[in-house]
């Protein structure tokens, strides 16, 4: 990939992440509150690397969230009451940032 089409790329991920948080913002205040503190805990917890999973995570939590508050549904009606639970099978198969940190480390010491 020459930087051209690195430097491209990465600028298209970021337009369409802030056309996410536009939509995140449009949300009713509650599911907005829901969506920021669910992107929180997929950040902190190790969260997805990969653009596409990224994408595909958090788009269809906006997705869902724009219809149930569409519907007139609550967060937790969408979610289940452990939204930790929901947000970690969300991200199960997505490969994270913890995943990478242990490959590394395990690469680091074959090495030595």
């Amino acid at each position: 990939m020459s930087i051209i089409d690195k430097i491209i790329g990465e600028l298209n991920e970021k337009r369409e992440w802030k056309a996410m948080e536009k939509r995140a913002k449009a949300l009713p205040k509650d599911y907005c509150n829901a969506y920021k503190a669910i992107q929180k805990y997929i950040w902190t917890s190790g969260g997805p690397t990969d653009w596409q999973d990224i994408k595909r995570i958090f788009g269809g939590i906006l997705e869902l969230f724009e219809e149930g508050a569409a519907e007139g549904k609550k967060v937790t009606d969408l979610t289940g009451d452990d939204v930790a639970a929901f947000c970690d099978e969300l991200v199960k198969d997505s490969k994270t940032w913890m995943d990478k940190y242990r490959t590394k480390l395990n690469e680091t010491i074959w090495k030595k």
